[in-house]
């Protein structure tokens, strides 16, 4: 086959590697940074230098190999190299990262829908991350004229909201990083600064509102829902199964009313004889009734059993097409306070993952009507409405006016942008959130259609299949300025003299991070952690730290 092997690394391994490759017919190149003799390369091409060069994997043929094998005799070189997979398969992920040593395997659904979610919630997400399974978020604040922050310092506005300050720009200058930050500085109309906190606690300092979070929310009880689902139920119905049944019980009605005063029998009576004549057709009492009954009895007959025949047929024909299903569908739709999901692809349904383990009440819409996403997100507690989220009457249905937000996640860029136009005419006010591809196309979406959150899914997901490359340590990326900056999450080991039993200040300072929380300790805000708290091994310390450092972070705590 003409596809070869690339072998790094020429040693006594490597060498009955290359025995066995070259016995078997499979072409070799073979990359070392020693000089290797013309006899022990048996044939195989030669590339002196070193194999994680770029330009020198390109050269040996890297894009068409069938397979890299690194058995060079540096430890740091063989364990240092790492895979990074896109996959779609869930079930995938974690077994392929168990089963493959070095690889991470990292799905754009999975890493995308925690940041979608957050920012519907809360309207500006730079990255989404966790600390003792509770949801954090970083984003960016700025200081708008009127804005209540004008006056404050960032030591006030991180103690009142429970937040720490991870940068602070003027409008036109570079960001100053918590390294530097002045505590005492006092906030002004275009200052912009990046902060980090729980969920909960951030929300509320975003849209300058504590109840925001909670806009268009009407609790009902389990009555005034039950009145409502009948309603619904009833008035969509079709009109022909209404009228059949309209019919139906206005017969049963009045031929009950004729028995009690026509006939002189009792109510129980009378409805028990209605029910008898038309659905079975007999009378037991015939010969004894007067000649006019007889006649009345004669045609409740006929016309019963044409009644019962139409209904029959119109509702078994209703049943049939399925539509009671929808009706019964709206009780779980919430009266207010949701989150609307447009599309239940791959991003859709990590995203309602995500919200629903934030506890938040969903609607799902989908056009598909055996969408495999959709039983699934029954069982979970929330809604599905098939349908066009592109009509304004399948939004109202989920009702948009109410809901905290949308989220347009098909798998179509215009249908997710027809979407969140209609959705702006039904409620200018309302948060969407737009899924797209291209950052250019995200950003166009932004600046002409004044949707403010036009994301880009490829751009959301790019920083983490860049931390993967330091391993699932590094929950997420981010970019203040021109300075990426990594979420890291380190578990203190008993043999980690670097962290074990120093205080946690002072080993911050020694590997210039922020210590954003600690398990069991509450997420650090203002001033960072207490003097006195120390390290222990099994802690599992939460930092974020500047990615030119990171990698002899690693090194050194390693």
């Amino acid at each position: 086959m003409s596809q070869p092997v690339l072998l790094c690394g020429l040693g006594r391994v490597g060498r009955r590697i290359l025995e066995h490759l070259k016995s078997a017919g499979i072409p070799v190149c073979v990359l070392s940074i020693d000089d290797i003799q013309e006899s022990e390369l048996q044939g195989a091409t030669f590339i002196k230098g070193d194999c994680r060069r770029p330009e020198l994997l390109e050269k040996a043929g890297v894009k068409t190999a069938r397979g890299v094998i690194i058995v060079t005799s540096d430890d740091l070189v063989n364990a240092e190299v790492r895979i990074v997979v896109r996959m779609f398969n869930q079930n995938l992920l974690p077994r392929l990262g168990n089963a493959v040593k070095n690889t991470v395997a990292l799905s754009v659904s999975a890493l995308t829908a925690p940041i979608m979610v957050h920012t519907a919630l809360t309207g500006e997400t730079l990255a989404a991350y966790n600390i003792d399974a509770k949801p954090q978020q970083i984003a960016e604040i700025r200081v708008v004229e009127g804005s209540r922050l004008i006056g404050q310092t960032l030591a006030s506005v991180a103690e009142q909201n429970k937040l720490s300050v991870l940068s602070h720009a003027a409008d036109t200058g570079e960001p100053t990083f918590w390294q530097e930050l002045d505590p005492q500085q006092v906030l002004v109309a275009g200052d912009r600064f990046v902060v980090s906190a729980a969920l909960e606690d951030i929300g509320p300092i975003l849209s300058e509102t504590e109840d925001d979070l909670y806009g268009g929310v009407r609790w009902a009880g389990w009555l005034r829902r039950q009145i409502r689902l009948l309603y619904r139920t009833i008035t969509s119905i079709d009109l022909p199964v209404r009228l059949a049944s309209l019919g139906l019980v206005l017969t049963l009605f009045l031929s009950t009313l004729v028995f009690r005063f026509g006939l002189n029998t009792d109510w129980a009576d009378g409805l028990y004889q209605t029910v008898s004549i038309v659905a079975t057709g007999g009378d037991l009492h015939a010969e004894s009734r007067p000649a006019w009954g007889k006649v009345f009895i004669s045609i409740l007959k006929v016309a019963g059993a044409a009644l019962l025949a139409i209904f029959t047929a119109i509702f078994t024909q209703y049943f049939i097409r399925a539509k009671l299903g929808s009706i019964l569908e709206s009780r779980r739709i919430p009266d207010g306070g949701h989150i609307v999901v447009c599309g239940l692809g791959n991003v859709g349904f990590r995203c309602i993952e995500e919200l629903i383990r934030l506890g938040q009440p969903i609607v799902a819409i989908e056009s598909v009507n055996d969408n495999p996403f959709a039983e699934t997100v029954r069982r979970l507690g929330g809604a599905v409405i098939i349908g066009d989220a592109t009509v304004e009457a399948v939004l109202k249905q989920a009702r948009v006016t109410t809901a905290k937000a949308v989220i347009a996640a098909t798998d179509s860029e215009l249908r997710n942008l027809e979407i969140a136009l209609l959705v702006r005419e039904v409620k200018p006010t309302l948060r969407v959130v737009v899924r797209l591809t291209e950052p250019t196309f995200a950003q166009a979406v932004r600046d002409s259609a004044n949707i403010k959150h036009a994301v880009s899914v490829p751009a959301l997901a790019a920083p983490a299949f860049a931390a993967g490359l330091y391993g699932d340590r590094v929950e997420s990326l981010v970019t203040i300025g021109s300075r990426p900056l990594a979420v890291v999450e380190v578990v203190v080991k008993p043999n980690d003299l670097s962290l074990t039993s120093k205080p946690l200040r002072e080993v911050a300072r020694e590997f210039h991070f922020l210590a954003l929380g600690l398990s069991g300790q509450p997420p650090f805000a203002k001033s960072g952690p207490p003097d006195t708290l120390t390290l222990k091994p099994g802690d599992k310390l939460t930092m974020l730290a500047e990615l030119l450092n990171l990698d002899g972070l690693m090194r050194r705590r390693s």
